[in-house]
């Protein structure tokens, strides 16, 4: 039924498409006014980037926040800036999807491979993956399992060391959402005048 509630969700948003760059982009304004923006390979079909952001309480849209892809870059500060910012050499963290798989990938860790822990937490509905040496440690949800009620399983996590790639199968329920979803998208007429932000009231 979680998995029909978050189907209906997506059914019922307003919808805008564009084709440009070699993706379909698809940009979703939902009745609680959030906004989700996906990017889809068109050669592929794979999503690319997917990002939400929504309006504060006193009508402020927020910045973006991605959930699949590359991050985005932050402001440009010049070196002289007072600005705080993160240091580009700490490890980061960014989830890559393939058809069949959810995938993150952790950059700046250059341990070799039994340093690392990864396990999955079922009663707090999240994966770890931590250093023997206590130079890392990450707690994080897979927001699709989240927003489809469905659980997460053990046997689905392996990890490996090329990229320090984590990869989790996607259940059958996830891979029938996405291929109907898939057939939808493709319905949607798309302009192809470059990138356009959709309006919203």
């Amino acid at each position: 039924m979680a998995v029909q509630s978050w189907t209906d969700i997506l059914k019922f948003s307003k919808k805008t498409a564009l084709i440009h760059d070699g993706k379909r982009k698809i940009h979703y304004l939902f009745t609680d006014g959030k906004e989700m923006s996906e990017e889809y390979d068109l050669k592929t079909d794979e999503l690319i980037v997917r990002k939400w952001r929504h309006k504060s309480t006193l009508g402020a849209q927020s910045q973006w926040q991605v959930e699949v892809g590359e991050p985005l870059a932050g402001p440009d500060t010049s070196l002289d800036s007072e600005v705080i910012k993160e240091n580009c050499s700490n490890p980061l963290l960014m989830r890559k999807d393939t058809k069949t798989s959810f995938q993150w990938r952790i950059r700046n860790l250059p341990y070799p491979k039994e340093v690392f822990s990864v396990s999955v937490e079922p009663s707090d509905r999240c994966i770890i993956v931590k250093t023997s040496n206590k130079k890392y440690y990450k707690k994080f949800n897979v927001t699709d399992l989240d927003r489809n009620e469905l659980p997460l399983d053990n046997s689905a996590l392996s990890f490996s060391h090329a990229n320090n790639t984590l990869i989790y199968k996607k259940p059958k329920e996830i891979l029938t959402l996405e291929q109907e979803l898939l057939k939808e998208l493709k319905k949607l007429k798309g302009t192809d005048e470059g990138d356009v932000d959709c309006k919203t009231q």
